[in-house]
């Protein structure tokens, strides 16, 4: 039996996962690594820790496979947006990766919308002028690390997106490369044209001797150094973790969408082979090209989603685990009327607000932590709602239902919540790793462990359907209300607080 590495870098860990031929799991491991916050409104990951978390998972799920066990092909799926710049001739990093929770662009991005120019960039890569894209935290690398900038002009620096950083070290620096899923974050790559733009590139003063090739995302583009695993093995896959998932999913026709329930919530809707602009705040993103053809998507994201209940239990001490919260927030039958709005970090799509910042509203005496638990739980489900019907506006495809993937979506009353003021299915399948599975799904193709997306599509088995139990009317009751709250959010980091006199 052929086997896939799948490796699966994420925001908080890095994971490996061996699938069969019949898209199971047959190993996995998994390490966390360091979050750095050196100031507020800053996050940044140690490069290397990225790198050596990866190495050392995959090759404790390679360990656990049978003795002899044939691995055909390595897919890679990523953290998208996190930008790193690294020496061509050392590998070394020049400094901390940025990852993509961090706003410290913030004021650059308000300083290009002040020049008229967000227009252009919208119809050039799709997606709006926000510090969450790769496109100004290369910038500032490049402006406010000492020497990068020369150093980067005269081509001795490489920037990448972690897939970029990853196969880098992967190939002993053989191969700089990325896919159009994750260039099409960058805020320099042309959706139209499919390749990075001379015009954004001057825009954000961006040598193009840095950027990596632009591959397909399904395809051999190298194999991994001598020594790394027990045999070289060809990379065949790499996207982006939300369109990874889109794949794994299976959502592979126009009018197919998903929810990713991670750290954020990332919603797509694949639109087919052409680009669909976006009038309601929604991103147009490439979900990955295979052959000659690139497929699209229309992308929401959400920032916080469980990373909510992260600050729950770190930051609340509401529950002792993730897990924990279902359970408290089934123990209330609503939220008694509080309305938790996750601004931690702005807002995203429909929104795209820097300046917003959380707000708990509806606070009475009677508040319990359970009613907490429970608003935490739909504003995780109102976010997705949001992002659902700018999806449906822009495309003009009504949803007949949602699939749901990452660790929340294990959570049932979440799962219930979400069908509920969705009003359509909500789908779970029985393999929730479904980033990971599109990644080896994408590097299985390239080498015919799969022949093709029907073949796929065979193995893919449902473990449950969660059907709408709200009225219509009452679900827009209470999205009206969460609209309330969200619009008392907004910009709150743009107004200075006034002391109010005691005499």
């Amino acid at each position: 039996m052929s086997y896939v590495l799948a490796l699966d870098q994420g925001t908080t860990s890095s994971r490996a996962l061996v699938f069969d031929a019949d898209g199971r799991v047959a190993a996995l491991a998994q390490q966390e690594f360091r979050q750095i916050f050196p100031q507020p409104g800053w996050v940044e990951h140690d490069p290397e820790e990225i790198w050596t978390s990866q190495l050392a998972v995959a090759r404790e799920a390679l360990a656990a496979l049978p003795p002899g066990a044939e691995v055909a092909a390595l897919g890679l799926t990523n953290q998208r947006e996190t930008t790193l710049v690294w020496e061509r001739e050392t590998g070394r990093p020049v400094g901390p990766a940025i990852v993509w929770q961090d706003r410290r662009t913030a004021d650059r991005c308000a300083e290009i919308k002040g020049r008229g120019l967000e227009s252009l960039i919208r119809k050039k890569t799709g997606l709006v002028l926000d510090p969450y894209f790769s496109g100004t935290k290369l910038a500032w690398i490049l402006d406010r690390v000492p020497g990068v900038r020369a150093r980067a002009e005269a081509g001795e620096l490489a920037f990448g997106t972690v897939d970029s950083w990853l196969i880098w070290r992967l190939t002993g620096g053989a191969v700089h490369a990325t896919d159009p899923s994750n260039a099409s974050r960058t805020l320099l790559f042309d959706l139209a044209a499919g390749d990075w733009s001379e015009e954004l590139l001057t825009l954000f003063g961006v040598p193009r001797a840095m950027l990596p090739a632009i591959v397909p995302s399904s395809g051999v583009l190298g194999e991994t150094a001598p020594g790394l695993f027990p045999q070289p093995l060809p990379i065949a896959g790499v996207a982006g973790d939300q369109q990874a998932a889109l794949f794994g999913q299976v959502c592979v026709r126009p009018g197919m969408a998903k929810c990713t329930y991670g750290t954020g919530s990332f919603l797509l809707l694949n639109t087919g082979d052409r680009p669909t602009p976006s009038a309601h705040g929604l991103l147009t993103t490439a979900a990955w090209r295979i052959g000659a053809r690139t497929d699209y998507a229309l992308e929401g994201s959400v920032f916080i989603a469980g990373a909510l209940v992260q600050w729950l239990r770190d930051g609340l001490g509401l529950i002792g685990s993730a897990a924990e919260v279902e359970t408290l927030a089934a123990s209330a039958p609503d939220s008694g009327g509080v309305v938790l709005v996750p601004a931690f970090a702005g807002l995203g799509a429909p929104h795209w607000d820097a300046q917003a910042r959380g707000t708990i509203l509806g606070l009475t005496r009677g508040t319990t932590g359970a009613h907490l638990a429970r608003a935490a739980l739909e504003a995780i489900a109102f976010q997705a709602v949001e992002v659902l019907q700018a999806m449906e506006a822009d495309s003009g495809i009504t949803l007949g239902e949602l699939r749901v993937d990452g660790g929340a979506a294990a959570n049932n009353l979440l799962m219930q919540i979400q069908a509920d003021l969705l009003g359509v299915p909500v789908v779970r399948p029985r393999m929730l790793e479904t980033t990971a599975l599109g990644a080896a799904y994408l590097a299985g193709l390239a080498v015919g462990v799969w022949r093709d997306t029907d073949e796929i599509a065979a193995h893919s088995e449902v473990e449950r359907i969660f059907q709408p139990a709200l009225p219509a009317a009452q679900a827009r009751t209470r999205l009206a209300r969460w609209l309330q709250a969200v619009e008392r959010s907004k910009g709150w980091e743009e107004t200075p607080g006034s002391a109010v006199s005691a005499g």
